[in-house]
């Protein structure tokens, strides 16, 4: 898939993938084509600094324990269903090398390293191998892996709310056909929720204070979409009824963001 893109001039400047997809190959891919990565790891995966670096070796979960408490910084990984995804993160730098010692044409001084994500609810470690330009903050490498979360969160959606797997072609070309329809419709909802949360949030009293609704999403927007196609219920009570939704999500999204600071 990636050299597809390559060789279509498809314009990108980062990849991010799990574990499932091994980094080996890929790695040296990306490299030769100048692009940054940021790819999911193993915990056994072994890694090594190199002249010029602190001394680092072992697997990726022991390099991760023999951290001191300032290699560790907090930042957002993007926004969730339940608010913004604050984990803690470490990036230990392992070796600068220069571009050209993988595509002649190209210059400057790359870094290899290892991205470590803690999650604050339960400890868990996720990590990750990166390849950037000298000198790239982690809030970029950081940034880049979040991407994925959301990727990830539409093609589910598109999943379970609007019937990307629900076929039973039996040709490539029908495959296609169908997937593109469900794209098309899912582009659509998209630019119909980016619309709706342009506009001002309304807000709901209660209990003495102000709650603002939380974001339109594809979901929700689905579920308004086909109550009013059915007809069966008036549209204000069907706007009232989201609305209730969105503000007890709202609610609740308060709730676990408080939570995450009190960690």
């Amino acid at each position: 898939m990636i050299a597809r893109r390559l060789a279509a001039g498809v314009p990108f400047d980062w990849v991010a993938a799990d574990t499932i997809y091994g980094v080996g190959a890929v790695e040296m891919q990306l490299r030769r084509a100048g692009k940054g990565y940021v790819l999911g790891a193993h915990a056994t995966n072994r890694f090594y600094s190199w002249i010029g670096k602190p001394e680092v070796a072992g697997t990726a979960e022991q390099i991760s324990k023999a951290l001191a408490f300032e290699a560790w910084t907090r930042l957002a990984a993007g926004n969730g269903t339940k608010g913004v995804r604050l984990y803690d993160w470490a990036h230990v730098e392992l070796a600068d090398l220069e571009a050209e010692e993988y595509n002649e044409a190209l210059t400057g001084l790359w870094t290899r390293g290892l991205l470590i994500r803690h999650t604050l609810a339960d400890g868990d470690l996720a990590f990750f191998s990166t390849w950037c330009p000298a000198g790239t903050p982690i809030d970029t490498l950081v940034r880049v892996e979040g991407q994925r979360w959301a990727i990830e969160d539409a093609f589910e959606t598109a999943k379970t709310e609007l019937g990307l797997t629900h076929n039973e072609t039996r040709s490539w070309h029908g495959w296609h056909q169908h997937v593109s329809l469900v794209m098309l419709a899912f582009a659509m909802m998209a630019v119909v929720r980016q619309r709706a949360n342009s506009l001002s949030s309304p807000k709901k009293k209660r209990r003495g204070q102000a709650a603002a609704l939380v974001r339109w999403f594809v979901q929700e927007l689905r579920r308004v979409a086909t109550r009013l196609q059915q007809r069966r219920i008036e549209p204000a009570f069907v706007i009232a009824w989201s609305a209730w939704r969105r503000a007890h999500q709202a609610m609740a999204q308060a709730t676990q963001r408080k939570r995450k600071v009190q960690l």
